[in-house]
């Protein structure tokens, strides 16, 4: 019988032994990730359960990606997209895995962007996401903020990052308004004609220390150093520096009334409400994410 053909095929149990025994204790849930995911949507029997059966070539791809996932690989890396809020995003080894902590740091902004509207009735807002990384910031606010937002920008110093970005703002098309981008740190690569003029700043900026990032998970140390690991704040906090830089440049850049909301690690929300105060920010606090943790820092200028 010729290799694929029915005979090939595997019991779908079977297959979640197989993959779990491979992948080491308690990641049964992973192996099922792996199935769901050379399964496919589509493949789905009634209410969304798995079939019984798994189609030969559908193995074994999920065989190698579970040899990737064993050598260390995260799995959204192997899988190529993961979800983020309602998207679903590609990401790579060029960008940060989308995490719960920043999907609570856009719910935050987004009832921000709320408030500003409802502050400036018939002026939609102009929205800035500064590091973008795979766009998720910028497309999850420009497809629930909607007609709310007039413009939204994604800025990063990566090009690698961009080009996810892209692909991801493209992949999107009709169903999310417009997201433009632009390379450079932060705010910097924005046309001048935004001086002045932006409503919201959000941003998901490096906050790693040198000396936590020694110490993290080999997964986690597979993304892109660049994107988690900063420099000490002005006052010595570490991981603070890249949180700063971006209070500064906001700054500069937002209207009255405007807002910053920028995720940070619990042990700088003390230090980041300071250099907010002390960058002339009228209202200051930090928001929690769902484990109850300082998260969220939210800066206001202005009404």
């Amino acid at each position: 019988m010729q290799p694929g053909s029915q005979s090939d095929d595997v019991e779908t149990g079977a297959l979640l032994d197989e993959l779990a025994a491979q992948l080491g204790d308690g990641a049964r849930h992973e192996a099922r990730f792996i199935v769901d995911e050379v399964l496919a949507a589509g493949a789905a029997g009634p209410g969304g359960a798995r079939p019984s059966v798994v189609p030969a070539e559908a193995a074994a791809r999920a065989r190698a990606m579970a040899v990737r996932r064993a050598a260390g690989e995260p799995l959204q890396y192997i899988f190529g997209h993961w979800q983020f809020r309602h998207l679903d995003l590609r990401v790579d080894a060029r960008v940060l895995i989308p995490r719960p902590e920043t999907e609570q740091v856009v719910e935050v902004a987004l009832r921000e962007g709320r408030r500003l509207v409802d502050l400036r009735p018939g002026a939609g807002l102009v929205v800035v996401d500064a590091g973008t990384g795979s766009g998720a910031i910028a497309l999850a606010l420009a497809s629930e903020l909607g007609a709310g937002a007039a413009e939204v920008w994604a800025t990063d110093v990566s090009a690698g990052s961009l080009e996810v970005a892209a692909a991801n703002v493209h992949a999107c098309g009709g169903s999310v308004p417009g997201v433009a981008l632009a390379q450079g740190s932060w705010l910097t690569p924005l046309p001048g004609r935004l001086r002045g003029r932006i409503d919201l700043v959000v941003s998901n900026p490096p906050y790693v220390s040198e000396e936590e990032w020694a110490g993290l998970d080999p997964e986690v140390r597979a993304e892109p150093r660049e994107a988690l690991v900063a420099g000490p704040g002005r006052d010595g906090v570490p991981g603070l520096a890249d949180v700063e830089a971006v209070l500064e440049q906001a700054g500069l850049w937002l209207g009255r009334p405007g807002a910053v909301i920028i995720e940070l690690a619990p042990h700088q929300a003390g230090a980041a409400q300071d250099r907010a105060r002390q960058l002339g920010y009228d209202e200051v606090r930090v928001d929690a994410d769902l484990a109850g943790r300082p998260r969220a820092l939210v800066a206001r200028r202005g009404g």
